[in-house]
């Protein structure tokens, strides 16, 4: 036994015969590893309330700034199932503080960028280290607690994710405006450092480590096919307006289809071969999975564009403060975390598939109001005169937001509803890369840059016709949800029985049917 798990198996030891001391230390694991999700959900958040300052401070293009929020989701995306993989292979802990200390220096090289170069890379690996990371909580929490206590913490999560969602924005607009010690956005980065080290040396002696029972194969092959895919699609996306949209851009994103068939293929062979590929594709014979596949790449790309061009629309086109511009999302969070929790525990039990289908259009109408709202008021526009649009869609994505994965996962056998939840997640990531890749079509390929040096005065005009235009495109995407959500399950049945229901989200390929072999 190695001397870093000595820790955790004196941990054990202590379980067995002090259940008090056993008790305490769950405790503390459960409070670590979700901190440590929390920070990453802060961290997707924060960034886009400080992008005009980022803008300013280092005279980042508009591709760079597509880039610093589109790589670290690219890097997630690309990186989730292969993170998740790779915990149950080396030890869900071991990968979880390899995650966390890669976070932590990323998070370091970011709040210390020289230029817009180094913060570009060092969110790629920031978003890389987070997909090490954050597979392994719902795995740790899994191993940590028997099963019937475990909707209790899953409880918990939620409200931690509720409270991440509007704690976000507005951290960062305050970080931002304080302007500490003259680094004006670099403490949105430099916050992480205490919390990361904090999380390094509590879970060191606090996690226990834990391995999936059967013994798998990394899937490298698969790994970079679709690392290929994803940036072949998504590079010409974010780049290629500013290049004047090159041939070599339309060959790559014609050239990822054909990658992407590889994929499919290679995973094929791999499961005849091994039974060990990195995507279970026998699962998209599922016809409600197929579907919520879908719905989740979508719903992803929405939110993608919303949430970067908001904040472009606010800070840029209408003038406003972070700190000000942060507030005015309030009411939308809070109107996401209430429609989630009475989704969850009282509408969808009742309703079923209609509240999602429900949570689409009330959505599509909110957005369609802040639409109409943009151009009545242009650039008078007030926070207050936003609340009624901003609350109607926050309510129509808290009832799609928390009862999709239940709905998606429904149908999908038991045996693979660890690595059916591994898809979910990783598919959204990667909607919110293509969604923010799409940024430069839907928003600043409708601003004429040349005519805004000319004329500096006519950019709120601008930016909130580019803000309209990308509206409406949220709204079309929307529509096309509510009509696929149809294939959904009527009626989701809840295919996992009891406390065991969460163990879906536990790990991207770990069977949920057996309790992961502790080690140490």
């Amino acid at each position: 036994m190695s001397s870093h798990d000595a820790a955790p198996a004196a941990a054990s030891d202590a379980a067995v015969t002090d259940p008090a001391a056993g008790d305490r230390r769950r405790w503390i694991a459960l409070a670590i590893v979700m901190t440590a999700a929390f920070m990453d959900l802060v961290d997707a958040t924060i960034v886009n309330i400080a992008i005009p300052s980022i803008e300013r401070d280092l005279g980042a293009s508009f591709g760079a700034i597509q880039w610093i929020t589109a790589g670290y989701a690219l890097a997630f995306a690309a990186g989730l199932i292969t993170g998740g993989r790779l915990g149950d292979i080396h030890g869900r802990k071991r990968l979880f503080l390899v995650g966390t200390a890669g976070f932590t220096l990323a998070s370091a090289l970011c709040g210390f960028a020289a230029n817009q170069e180094m913060l570009v890379g060092s969110r790629l690996l920031q978003g890389a280290a987070a997909a090490m990371m954050v597979p392994q909580v719902l795995s740790i929490v899994h191993v940590t607690f028997p099963a019937h206590e475990r909707g209790k913490v899953f409880g918990l999560f939620g409200a931690i994710i509720g409270l991440g969602a509007v704690s976000g924005p507005l951290l960062g607009a305050l970080l931002t405006q304080w302007n500490i010690a003259g680094l004006e956005w670099r403490p949105i980065f430099l916050i992480n450092l205490p919390v990361g080290i904090a999380a390094l040396i509590l879970g060191r002696r606090f996690i226990s480590e834990s391995r999936a029972p059967k013994a798998l194969r990394l899937d490298m092959v698969g790994v970079l096919l679709v690392t290929a895919a994803l940036l072949m699609l998504i590079y010409p996306l974010t780049r290629g307006r500013e290049l004047g949209w090159p041939l070599w851009g339309h060959l790559m994103m014609a050239g990822s289809v054909l990658v992407f068939g590889a994929l499919v293929a290679y995973e094929k062979h791999k499961t005849r071969k091994d039974g060990s590929p990195l995507v279970e594709l026998s699962l998209f014979k599922v016809k409600s999975f197929a579907a919520g596949i879908a719905v989740q790449l979508t719903f992803g790309v929405v939110m993608g564009i919303f949430f970067l061009v908001w904040t472009l629309y606010m800070q840029i086109g209408l003038g406003w403060s972070p700190l000000k511009a942060g507030l005015t999302g309030v009411p939308f969070s809070i109107a996401v975390s209430t429609a989630a929790g009475l989704s969850v525990q009282q509408l969808v039990p009742r309703f079923g598939r209609k509240v999602l289908q429900a949570g689409a259009l009330i959505m599509g109408a909110g957005i369609l109001l802040y639409f109409l709202l943009a151009g009545r008021y242009g650039t008078d526009i007030h926070p207050w005169q936003m609340i009624p649009a901003l609350v109607v869609m926050g309510l129509g994505m808290g009832l799609i937001v928390a009862p999709l994965t239940d709905a998606v996962l429904s149908e999908v056998p038991r045996e693979h509803a660890g690595s059916a939840s591994g898809l979910i997640n990783t598919t959204g990531q990667m909607g919110n890369a293509l969604g923010l890749g799409l940024v430069s079509v839907v928003f600043f390929g409708t601003i004429d840059e040349e005519r805004l040096k000319a004329f500096p005065q006519e950019t709120g005009k601008a930016f909130t016709e580019a803000f309209q235009n990308s509206l409406g495109w949220a709204a079309v995407v929307l529509a096309g949800i509510f009509l696929v959500m149809f294939a959904l399950p009527a009626k989701p049945r809840q295919h996992l029985e009891g406390g065991d229901a969460g163990d879906a989200g536990a790990t991207p390929d770990a069977p949920p049917a057996k309790e992961p072999e502790l080690v140490s």
